[in-house]
């Protein structure tokens, strides 16, 4: 898809003629009184929460932004391939896919021992490895992730849309009375600014059940709550522009990491609409406790330095879209809510995004960590307040997230120490610098991390341990569910089978059948069926309002061994084919066979115990939370009694 060519143009390349991106909704009426939620913050961050609490019509979900309206130009830009896998949870990957730019293979160039001054090719990788996801690493404007989500919450279930130009300027939260008196329903009250003061602008009170702060690195939120960001500045002065460039540097379209002799590092990466480009400039060194705002550097400023840089090719710009200078600098808050008190608190206000991790943007995982804290958060608060869980698991996001960003920040002060080092001469290998094949090892060892598919969480309430791993080595305990391809029973569809774990809240029970065909009498995925559909501790019969369809909590399916031709679709236990609705109609998408087309068995490609079988549980975030043997009904109905309430 090829756009931008007579000038950036933000907003919908679908779309004709001249346009500045989305316009703003109505100015929304004045805020409740009271809220289930409100979130602070209408970045990708912010968004996400939203889009994921929006689903659920009887949760009360605001969302206030200080910005007058959506935004029109982002800096984010990288897409993860897990990322894009929480996309297609949220419905809106296709759309992602066809605007973005593809980032197939990252090339690395190197000072030409031969022509001083000069850089040649050193290495040309494949950027993600085979079989890592079903989706490609890929490059849009972050202001058009903005309007997908945006479109999402319009279309919602609770038809959720931002609360603009308003801004937090206090919060309180209100404890139990002394005396062990009832805990206030809506403990947290906040107080917005709404419009300009100075021109009549208007003050506004807010009492919530829980608050989120999604407002950046200057958050108010976090200050609120008394946490800080804690970490070191790199003293590294670095410049990035979107720009329109004729040149004749032949990777301008690969993503290019280029390491000079003299004149510092360049990382290129190729953006959306076939002729934009981003270019991250490494600058000049900083002085101890020195901002790059300090140095005033103008735009004209970068251009040179990139010339310089991509000598003896020549790189005319005809047109800067967006550009920014920064200092690297890698920053993280002890914890990401309220709670002074881990084990016995339960926390109310939570910090998400770069309100409580801040790195470089070098390693693209600014916007993916980001939206990765609030997809973990959400279906947590969600269930909370629907009384299907206790508030105890609202613990476990401090827990998780803080691992995972310490990890991030371990790794981009590494890759930002590593893209700012001099290269080593060729004739002094033993030198100061960095040996530009080292560096393009460590890319390729790392790859999974910048693909976001390397997360782990530890065992906690939600998360199992992994003593059954060897019945599914391919799906690790903590890890995201690895989609692989199958094809659907009862209609022959090939399919990815991670992407019906949509973004609803509710848990995926994966029974993967041992060997025995379903209707055999010793079939152990019929016996767990049945186990499922009629004891009085199963935690579908457990856990389901009365009156819901049984799927509404636990959605439970099966991949069966035996090709779909050789299997009948009414010889299924009955769970998997549940009766549903006002009218009783059968669900016919329950049950799934290996496609053998050639794509991969997914037995095999997740290396399923094909004697045994097991149980993969998956939580609504997508991350697998338990392995089982398909007769451990005991195991599967202690895990869920950990945490789970039995609904009213």
């Amino acid at each position: 898809m090829q756009y931008h060519l007579n000038g950036f143009r933000s907003g919908d390349p679908e779309l004709s003629g001249p346009q500045d991106g989305p316009q703003p909704d109505a100015p929304a009426a004045a805020l409740p009184a009271e809220v289930d939620v409100l979130i602070v913050g209408s970045g990708p961050t912010g968004l996400t929460l939203a889009a994921q609490l929006a689903a659920f019509p009887g949760i009360t979900t605001r969302i206030i932004e200080q910005k007058t309206g959506p935004l029109r130009l982002g800096q984010a830009d990288g897409i993860a391939c897990r990322t894009m896998e929480m996309f297609e949870a949220f419905g809106f990957c296709e759309k992602v896919l066809k605007e973005a730019y593809w980032v197939n293979e990252t090339t690395f160039w190197r000072p030409d021992a031969a022509r001083p001054g000069a850089i040649l090719r050193s290495g040309r990788i494949q950027d993600t490895e085979d079989g890592l996801s079903e989706f490609p690493h890929v490059i849009l404007n972050q202001a058009r992730v903005h309007d997908f989500f945006l479109d999402t919450l319009r279309k919602a279930p609770a038809g959720l849309i931002p609360d603009y130009d308003r801004q937090v300027t206090g919060l309180s939260i209100e404890t139990a009375p002394p005396g062990g008196g009832a805990a206030p329903s809506h403990p947290v009250t906040v107080t917005v600014a709404w419009g300009d003061p100075e021109a009549g602008g208007t003050t506004e009170t807010v009492r919530a059940r829980y608050v989120i702060g999604c407002d950046g690195a200057r958050s108010v939120v976090r200050k609120a709550i008394g946490r800080e960001l804690h970490g070191e500045a790199a003293n590294q002065a670095w410049g990035v522009m979107d720009v329109l460039v004729v040149t004749d540097f032949p990777d301008i379209r690969l993503k290019t990491a280029i390491h000079s002799a003299t004149e510092g590092s360049l990382l290129i990466i190729p953006r959306e609409g076939g002729y934009l480009v981003r270019l991250y400039i490494e600058l000049d060194k900083l002085n101890e406790n020195e901002r790059v705002a300090s140095r005033n550097l103008t735009v004209d400023y970068l251009i040179v330095a990139a010339q310089r840089i991509l000598r003896p090719y020549t790189l005319a710009v005809k047109e800067v879209a967006w550009w920014s200078v920064y200092d690297i600098g890698q920053r993280l808050c002890d914890r990401f809510d309220d709670v002074a008190d881990a084990d016995t608190g339960l926390p109310r206000v939570f910090i998400a995004g770069d309100a409580c991790h801040t790195h470089s943007p070098k390693a693209g995982q600014g916007m993916n960590m980001s939206m990765q804290d609030s997809f973990s958060l959400g279906w947590k608060l969600a269930s909370v307040l629907q009384g299907r869980a206790s508030a105890a698991i609202l613990r476990t996001y401090s827990q998780e997230r803080h691992a995972i960003a310490q990890e991030l920040i371990d790794f981009d002060r590494e890759l930002a120490k590593m893209f700012s080092a001099r290269p080593k001469e060729a004739d002094d290998p033993d030198g100061e610098g960095i040996d530009p094949a080292e560096f393009q090892k460590y890319f390729v060892q790392h790859g999974r991390f910048t693909a976001g598919t390397a997360t782990r969480y530890r065992p906690s309430l939600i998360t199992g341990t992994d003593s059954h791993q060897a019945l599914a080595t391919g799906f690790p305990v903590g890890m995201r569910f690895h989609s692989a391809p199958v094809v659907r029973l009862a209609d022959a569809r090939p399919l990815q089978l991670g992407h019906v774990v949509k973004a609803d809240g509710r848990w995926r029970l994966f029974a993967f059948a041992d060997a025995a065909v379903p209707t055999a009498p010793g079939s152990r995925l019929r016996a767990l069926c049945d186990f499922l559909a009629a004891a009085s501790q199963s935690p579908l019969r457990r856990y389901t309002p009365a009156g819901a369809d049984i799927d509404t909590v636990i959605d439970v399916r099966a991949v069966l061994q035996q090709p779909h031709r050789q299997l009948a679709l009414d010889g299924l236990p009955a769970v998997l084919l549940p009766r549903k609705g006002k009218y009783g109609l059968i669900d016919y998408e329950k049950a799934f066979c290996p496609d053998l087309s050639g794509r991969g068995d997914i037995f095999d490609l997740r290396g399923i115990d094909r004697a045994r079988g097991c149980m993969v549980l998956v939580r609504p975030d997508q991350y697998i939370a338990h392995v089982l043997p398909l007769d451990a009904a005991d195991a599967l109905c202690a895990f869920f009694d950990g945490f789970m309430l039995s609904p009213a």
